[in-house]
């Protein structure tokens, strides 16, 4: 199964980030646009991988405290467009003691650096990009989550299997 490590959002986030995509349809930017109920920010890809509850373990062995989470920018990595987060050292503490706690239990994860976005369009086609006003969101993240994702026929499926709280 395909997992990964994420911070789901609260609906004050995800309503600030909906807005958003709503200037980029209005503005005629064409694409695949992250639905409501798969918002969220990644700390830590895994891939394919069949034991979760072997995940679930070592997350269990990091120690997490609240994570203080706020919209800041608008950027993109090639077609994917994405809303950044502010600088927040409990964030980027977190994510390194998960990721030390997953190589310590040899679960592979991509490594890649950590770069907080959260993902709003796919594929992104346009003729001209709008002006993006990211609005003044934040929110405290009180739990980490073990996520599966499928592949539906209407897009992909985000599916919590576990959770840790903070």
């Amino acid at each position: 199964m395909r997992l990964f490590i994420a911070i789901q959002l609260d609906d004050t986030i995800k309503n600030a980030l909906t807005g958003i995509q709503a200037t980029l349809r209005a503005a005629r930017v064409s694409g695949n646009y992250t639905k409501i109920e798969n918002l969220h920010l990644t700390l830590a890809f895994i891939g394919e991988y069949g034991d979760p509850d072997r995940v679930l373990d070592a997350m269990r062995t990091v120690p997490f405290t609240p994570i203080p989470i706020q919209l800041e920018g608008f950027g993109s990595f090639g077609d994917l467009y994405w809303c950044g987060l502010a600088r927040q050292d409990e964030l980027t503490a977190c994510v390194k003691r998960l990721r030390r706690a997953l190589a310590e239990a040899d679960i592979p994860f991509d490594r890649k650096r950590f770069s907080p976005h959260i993902t709003l369009l796919r594929k992104a086609s346009f003729d001209r990009l709008p002006g993006v006003t990211v609005p003044k969101a934040s929110m405290t993240a009180e739990r980490v989550s073990l996520m599966r994702s499928e592949r539906g026929k209407n897009g992909m499926i985000y599916t919590e299997i576990g959770r840790i709280l903070v």
